[in-house]
């Protein structure tokens, strides 16, 4: 793993670091675990899969997150409403090896909304 992603998961996203083993790492997403690895084929470094981090108050995930030097691609905004008004809120970010991840949010209706 290049660009110090071990630090970089543990320091700035506040994952508990579970442990290493030559080029493989493993965090703990609450209950998920998170599994690191140098790429085998360098060209495929980058590819899309997207990790979400459901957060309760995704203004507060952002602003945290941008605290910790985090760069966001924008501000969080809603990506979808469902049909009973709750509302999907996203926003999205690289890791220090390119990898793309994301913060959710689902923010239920108020009532008489």
């Amino acid at each position: 793993m290049a660009g110090g992603a071990v630090e970089w998961y543990e320091k700035v996203l506040g994952l508990p670091h579970l442990y290493t083993y030559g080029e493989l790492a493993f965090f703990d997403c609450g209950g998920t675990r998170l599994f690191l690895s140098a790429a085998e084929d360098p060209a495929k470094v980058g590819e899309p899969s997207v990790l979400y981090f459901r957060v309760d108050d995704i203004q507060v995930a952002y602003d945290e997150l941008t605290a910790r030097g985090v760069v966001f691609e924008g501000a969080p905004h809603l990506i979808h409403r469902h049909d009973s008004g709750v509302e999907e809120w996203m926003d999205f970010f690289s890791d220090p090896d390119a990898q793309l991840l994301a913060v959710m949010s689902q923010v239920q209706p108020t009532p008489g909304s």
